[in-house]
């Protein structure tokens, strides 16, 4: 069985078909014991809509557990990072080597990033069939 990424979250919505599902996302300093010293923990409430499983039910306020493969999340990090910074790279080294000035270079660059985030943006519905969650 491959590897997985959890989180631990409470039910704040449920509906016919799908059930929200809020968690506490943290960066990997999120757990430190001097994370209030050092100011680089990341720690932030974010909420997933899951499909409503058949066999299983919930209430508000009930503590679950979400899981994902990991190679979902390496997928979500390739859309979400990874192919925009290389947008915005290719971007701005091809047109810096046509002789278009730098700042024009970076502002087509980040016109080129917000396209593609809108892009993204209208296809949510089919990228979300492509990411399942499991609730625990």
């Amino acid at each position: 069985m491959g590897e997985h990424i959890s989180h631990p979250g409470v039910v704040v919505g449920i509906n016919d078909k799908d059930i929200e599902i809020e968690i506490l996302s943290s960066s990997m300093c999120g757990s430190c014991g001097i994370k209030s010293a050092c100011g680089m923990s990341e720690m932030q409430e974010k909420r997933v809509t899951v499909p409503k499983p058949a066999d299983k039910e919930f209430i508000v306020g009930q503590p679950v557990k979400i899981i994902m493969n990991a190679s979902q999340g390496n997928k979500a990090a390739l859309f979400a990072y990874f192919i925009p910074a290389f947008l915005l790279v290719a971007i701005i080294v091809i047109l810096s080597n046509l002789s278009i000035k730098e700042w024009i270079a970076a502002l087509v660059g980040i016109g080129v990033i917000a396209v593609y985030y809108l892009v993204l943006y209208f296809f949510r519905d089919k990228l979300r069939d492509n990411f399942t969650y499991e609730i625990r």
